[in-house]
């Protein structure tokens, strides 16, 4: 049998320092790196990345009614709950070891408006689902969604004047909406607007109505993406929509303008920080995470999930391990933790 020559290379080409000191490799067939992936002990023994079910925030959608549990055409697996099913989410996801729900409300026409007033309507779906949600299940965390577009006839997240999404006079609005939803018993807000300002404004408004340990998950890396269509159907915003969001939410081409909006959005108060969409942004994510070393989230979008879920449904994909694959990306990348509608799911996959 011939013998395999192999040419050793030379250790200073096999140098690693993107962390800790500097190390080197001994050259081959000292080193076989196999020898560590030979058997699934051994890879989970050195596996560098872990996902468990506490990584997870499942956003569930929420819709006036009783006894309802509407699938979402656009989202295979999802569906919007009623308020009294609310509590039944509450205690699967407790059940399974998910720390945090995420609420968003599906608001029908005739409480879309121009000035937005259910908002802040201490019994609106939001605020409802809030209440039920602990009084069910204390223990789970509840996040929220701040913006105005599940309320406003325009279907966007500011309010619309001669065609412009206008700032100062939205923030106002959003402050209203963050004290209604910590009054309600939020532990999360999370301010999804893009709107300037707005995270110094709700927290300064906390601070002085007495909510000094509600949480600010803040959108601060929100981009104009095209992957946020099924979640437009779920909240019923589709048909609202005038125009596009491009003025308030970030150009997909711009990553440095990222990291100026987290150092802005942390000096203003939040507490979180997150990236949305996930998938194709996990670039940010990293640079986030590197950069300000603060607790990182990414948003893994309705579109992102359709995608997955339709290939595997096609029998394209195997959807178990493309689901837990995309979310060991986002841990990989520096993410804390995920939104994601996999939740259960992964989470039962996990072992949760």
């Amino acid at each position: 049998m011939a013998r395999l020559e192999v040419t050793a290379i030379p250790c200073n080409l096999l140098r690693c320092d993107i962390k800790g000191p500097i190390m080197t490799l001994a050259p081959y067939p000292a080193a076989r790196l196999r020898r560590l992936r030979a058997s699934p002990a051994l890879r989970a023994m050195v596996r560098e990345t872990t996902l468990t079910p506490s990584d997870f925030i499942w956003p569930i959608f929420v819709r006036a009614g009783t006894g309802i549990e509407e699938p979402i055409p656009s989202m295979p697996g999802v569906i919007r709950r009623s308020v009294d099913k609310v509590a039944e989410a509450a205690r699967q996801a407790h059940a399974l070891g998910i720390p945090a729900i995420c609420i968003f409300p599906y608001t029908a026409q005739d409480d879309r408006t121009e000035d937005c007033a259910e908002a802040w309507n201490p019994d609106n779906l939001s605020n409802r689902a809030i209440r039920e949600i602990k009084s069910a299940v204390p223990e789970i965390a509840v996040m929220t969604d701040i913006a105005l577009d599940p309320y406003n006839i325009n279907g966007h997240d500011g309010y619309v004047e001669a065609g412009e999404i206008v700032n100062d006079r939205t923030v106002e609005a959003l402050v209203r909406m963050a004290l209604a939803q910590a009054a309600a018993g939020a532990d999360i807000l999370g301010p999804s607007d893009m709107m300037d300002g707005r995270i110094g404004a709700i927290r300064t408004a906390l601070e002085s109505e007495g909510f000094q340990k509600v949480t600010i998950l803040s959108y601060t890396a929100k981009y104009a993406s095209a992957f946020y269509g099924p979640f437009r159907d779920a909240v019923g915003a589709s048909g609202a929509l005038t125009g596009d969001k491009n003025t308030y939410q970030m150009d997909p081409a711009n990553s440095d303008e990222a990291m100026r909006l987290v150092e802005r959005d942390l000096s203003e108060g939040a507490d979180m920080v997150m990236v949305k969409p996930g998938m194709a942004y996990l670039d940010i994510v990293q640079r986030v995470k590197s950069t300000f070393r603060v607790p990182t989230f990414a948003y893994q979008v309705s579109g992102e999930y359709a995608m997955l879920r339709a290939a595997a449904q096609n029998g394209w994909l195997d959807g178990d391990k493309v689901m837990l694959e995309s979310l060991m990306a986002f841990k990989r990348a520096g993410c804390d933790g995920v939104l994601t509608y996999f939740a259960p799911e992964a989470a039962r996959a996990l072992g949760g």
